[in-house]
């Protein structure tokens, strides 16, 4: 029973698919406590603008931004071949995995430290007290952790559904306009819910700031998603070259058709 599962094509491409959509997104969260400078790491000179009334404003974005092209790419392609179904199930699945993985962060900072060579082993490093770091990075406080769960959830499931509207008016054709136009919509749905939920509601940051905080950071994630919009094409003919053209068209005519929700 299992090698028949495992020996169709479509299982093996759908565990590819899901394990590298869990695996960023669990990665995203992960190192999502190191902020860095946009335009400092391209090279370019550090931005100054004044937006809503919040001056010396510049492109300040999580790292756990750089792993998100690949779960847009991940999600695009599990909706066009497994549906909405595929999608729901993943995002599901991802959110349950990011909740154990913090409870068990939260139970390693809180189990007692060896305070004898771990503790100062890498005080050379520049990092005197290794329980202090270990807790300050994987720490995070819960503000962050509620707000960018509950955006990944909506978020996903947002695409999901915008895409399939748009597919279903386009059909087969026009990738780059469903893999876009929902990342576009479902972007800008999590950058609201992320940074109002984490910092507008549970640290009191002020409504101008974090509005401000909202259309820097949807900014980089449209242009992004307009960038990596040819990654989708690419990834769509690697799956038509292992499934055949013809399985191909078949699944993608069984999402379109609502026949992954049966």
């Amino acid at each position: 029973m299992v090698h028949s599962i495992l020996g169709d094509k479509a299982t093996r491409l759908f565990l590819v698919l899901g394990g590298f959509f869990v695996a960023n997104a669990l990665i995203a969260e992960m190192i999502g406590v190191k902020l860095f400078q946009l335009e400092t790491a391209l090279g370019l000179t550090k931005a100054d603008f004044t937006l809503l009334g919040q001056e010396h404003l510049s492109f300040v974005l999580s790292v756990g931004v750089l792993p998100w092209p690949i779960v847009f790419i991940m999600t695009d392609v599990i909706n066009d071949y497994y549906g909405v179904r595929g999608v729901r199930f993943l995002t599901l699945l991802t959110t349950a995995l990011i909740t154990f993985a913090f409870g068990v962060l939260y139970f390693a900072i809180h189990t007692p430290p060896d305070l004898g060579w771990w503790t100062t082993s890498s005080t050379l490093q520049g990092v005197p007290d290794m329980q202090a770091a270990f807790t300050s990075i994987f720490g995070q406080g819960m503000n962050i952790i509620a707000g960018s769960l509950l955006a990944f959830v909506i978020g996903q499931l947002l695409d999901a559904f915008i895409f399939r509207r748009i597919k279903r008016v386009t059909g087969d054709k026009r990738i780059w306009l469903r893999a876009t136009g929902s990342t576009v919509i479902s972007q800008l749905i999590d950058s609201v819910v992320v940074t109002y939920v984490a910092f507008w509601i549970f640290k009191d940051m002020s409504f101008p700031l974090a509005t401000a905080l909202v259309i820097t950071a949807y900014s980089y994630k449209l242009l992004v998603a307009l960038l990596a919009t040819p990654l989708v094409y690419l990834a769509h003919t690697g799956v038509e070259r292992y499934l055949g053209k013809e399985r191909a068209h078949a699944m993608r005519l069984a999402a379109l058709h609502g026949k992954d929700e049966q």
